[in-house]
């Protein structure tokens, strides 16, 4: 697979079952808990869906109909404010380490700075060092506690960024 191939893009309907497909595959292999986790969201099988609305997004990571990774940005749940969520940065094995985890990152960033966001939030899990380690580069700081409403009660890191 050439990296020439891969592009990032704005998810399809037809995208759904492979995104699904990269999210789950990612908690056994990192023996992530499925539930309180983004495992068993409703909208995990409906991602395309998912982010239709107002000020949301969500981009795949593709190689021509295969679909290897996503994040999206979406306002965070049950929570005043102009603070948005980052939300389901899956990557399959296929694509880690090649540089697409941090592209795909800051056209999120990019995504929530342009809706006019003025904070971004994530949710984690500890086992994800790679993850954890790209947002604290892009300058997210650790907090001691959740925001929002986000169901993720398995998630133990939550981080902040100021955009």
């Amino acid at each position: 697979m050439s990296k020439d191939n891969i592009v990032i893009r704005e998810i399809r309907p037809e995208d759904n079952l492979q995104m699904e497909a990269v999210i789950k595959a990612c908690f056994p292999e990192f023996k992530i808990p499925l539930k309180g986790t983004a495992y068993e969201d409703a909208e995990t099988p409906f991602m395309y869906e998912s982010y239709q609305g107002e000020n949301e997004v969500y981009y795949v990571v593709a190689n021509d109909a295969e679909v290897l990774g996503g994040a999206g940005i979406k306002q965070l749940k049950d929570f005043e404010g102009r603070i948005c969520e980052l939300q389901k940065m899956y990557f399959s094995p296929k694509v880690r380490g090649k540089g697409f985890g941090k592209k795909l990152f800051a056209k999120c960033l990019e995504a929530a700075k342009n809706f006019g966001y003025i904070t971004c939030y994530l949710e984690s899990a500890s086992q994800l060092k790679a993850a954890i380690h790209i947002y604290e580069d892009f300058g997210f700081e650790h907090r001691t506690e959740p925001l929002g409403n986000t169901g993720h009660y398995s998630c133990g890191v939550w981080m902040t960024k100021e955009l």
